[in-house]
């Protein structure tokens, strides 16, 4: 059941992180999220890239685990790599662009992603 809920902790935690970019452009991975999953039906070669895929499939497999009775190390940690690629990116490039905003959204995840190896490194 704790892998479970710490899954489902690295599921919610990436729909929170925050874009920011030229102007006043903004916005949630959530909404983003969105917005590629309504152009997947109208216009698939547009979302084809691999910061898109590699997430979403993260969070595929991760929701695959939620499922399972036992969730399974490999989906797990897979899962979270794929993720983990956008939001540590996401991370620094605040950091980098001395962006707060932008670099705390992104920790909820990190911190979540290091209870979860902890946690596989303990079972």
């Amino acid at each position: 059941m704790k892998t479970k809920l710490i899954n489902l902790f690295l599921l919610l935690t990436s729909l929170i992180g925050y874009l920011e970019w030229g102007g006043n452009n903004h916005m949630f991975l959530v909404q983003g999220e969105y917005e590629i999953l309504t152009k997947l039906f109208t216009d698939p070669l547009s979302v084809l890239h691999p910061f898109v895929i590699l997430p979403i499939a993260g969070q595929l497999v991760l929701a695959i685990t939620l499922f399972q009775n036992k969730p399974n190390k490999v989906l797990t940690l897979s899962g979270l790599i794929g993720l983990g690629i956008l939001l540590l990116f996401i991370f620094v490039v605040g950091i980098i662009g001395m962006n707060w905003k932008v670099a705390v959204s992104a920790l909820p995840f990190l911190v979540t992603s290091f209870v979860a190896v902890k946690n596989y490194r303990n079972s």
